[in-house]
Parts: C-alpha cells; structure tokens; sequence
C-alpha cells in the first residue's frame, strides 16, 4: 500500500524491499486510476512483476433495499487491468462491517458475514492460480 504518486518515497521503498510482486488497488473512478497507472508502471521500470489488481469500494448496496449504488464509476479497474494485460482479481464493495471491522484491526476474513470473507478468499485464490 503506497501513498498515492510514485515520488523518490515510493521508489526508494520499493527498491529498498525485497518485493516477488505486487497488487494495485484502486478504487474506480478516474483520479484514482491515474495513480495506480503511474504505480504499474513504477513496478514495470524496477521489474517487479504485477500480479494483478483490485479494486475497492467498487460500488455499494443498500442494507435496506438491495439496490446496487456505483458511487465512484465502474469498470474502472476492469479497464486499467485488461489496458496492463494484468488480471483483475476482485472488486470489493463500500460495505460497513468491513470497514468497521478494519477500524478496529479485524480483517474482514474474521468478520462473521461468510459473503463478505468470500470477496478476500476469492482474490487470493484468483492471485494464486
């Protein structure tokens, strides 16, 4: 997890670190995308290899309704992955036991909601194929 941009921070970490691969994650929408582009090719120039990316806070359902929101665009991560040749590896929704639990330092595979655990287990799965 990289601060956004890809400055002498960002560089000098990733060359200081001994790194076998990396995943972008990024949310949808547009500015978010222009960083994760600038990262990808970071780790292309220093030749570490992407495995893949994902893109968090995809969209939102309502608790009350069901309705499916996309709040901050889509497709933006299905774009950027298949323009790389990298595979997109989930999407993961604004959801707010996720994020509470992360607040509180539960990873979200630990919540009690199994739907929730299955968008994480689904992406290391897709990384490790």
């Amino acid at each position: 997890d990289l601060p956004p941009g890809t400055g002498d921070m960002q560089l000098s970490m990733v060359q200081a670190t001994d790194i076998d691969g990396a995943i972008v994650v990024s949310t949808p929408q547009d500015v978010a995308l222009l960083d994760s582009k600038k990262g990808l090719n970071m780790f292309n120039q220093v030749k570490i290899p992407v495995l893949g990316m994902v893109e968090n806070m995809s969209y939102f359902v309502a608790p009350d309704t069901g309705i499916r929101y996309d709040i901050f665009g889509t497709g933006g991560g299905q774009r950027l992955s298949e323009r790389y040749s990298i595979p997109l590896l989930g999407q993961i929704p604004l959801n707010m036991d996720i994020r509470e639990g992360s607040d509180n330092g539960e990873p979200p595979v630990v919540l009690g909601d199994d739907s929730l655990k299955e968008y994480y287990r689904s992406i290391v799965d897709k990384m490790l194929a």
